[in-house]
């Protein structure tokens, strides 16, 4: 059986489902230690939340890119993250999919939400075959995370940097074995069949 080309591999419980996101000191220490974002963090700007772990050490380079210096581990409520799919737009136009550019110009500009299906990363952070998503939240997706959906807060910068210390000593197998536990989240096709083809 192929696997699907699009997925959602996600930790998640019965009620929630952990997303990733990576910040400066000055956000990330804070949002960590208080459990919500700080005062400097922006709820007018669009923020990107991947359900990737690996996909999050691609973009943030194991949290040594600036500005990415702390990796967050975000637990929302499922039922807000599935609200944010409802609302998204794909953030590229698809023939087949949208009627046409300027219906699809239309529906993103007017969407809380945006989604791109990125390549999934393995442990030396290269291509997968499948994609995984990451979900832009903008205005009222991103004032509805900050404020209602999130659960908790968690710094896992140091497990980024276990994991990768294993990486580069070629410890594959222990760097496996420290990866969150990630599985297909059972999101409806409902919920998808707009956000690719």
């Amino acid at each position: 059986m192929t696997e699907p080309k699009h997925q959602i591999r996600a930790l998640y419980t019965d009620s929630t489902i952990t997303v990733y996101q990576a910040y400066s000191p000055a956000i990330g220490l804070a949002a960590a230690r208080d459990g919500r974002f700080p005062a400097v963090w922006q709820r007018n700007r669009m923020t990107w939340i991947k359900p990737s772990f690996l996909w999050m050490m691609y973009r943030c380079g194991w949290g040594t890119k600036e500005g990415q210096e702390h990796v967050l581990a975000v637990e929302i409520t499922r039922e807000g993250f599935e609200w944010a799919l409802r609302h998204a737009c794909l953030s590229h136009y698809e023939h087949g999919l949208h009627t046409d550019r300027n219906t699809w110009r239309r529906q993103l500009k007017r969407a809380p939400a945006r989604v791109q299906w990125d390549p999934e990363r393995d442990l030396h952070l290269q291509p997968l075959p499948h994609r995984s998503l990451q979900l832009g939240l903008a205005s009222e997706a991103a004032r509805l995370y900050a404020d209602e959906w999130i659960i908790s807060i968690a710094d896992v910068t140091p497990l980024a940097r276990m994991i990768h210390a294993h990486v580069r000593v070629g410890g594959l197998e222990a760097a496996q074995q420290l990866l969150p536990h990630e599985r297909l989240y059972p999101v409806g096709d409902e919920l998808l069949t707009h956000l690719h083809r």
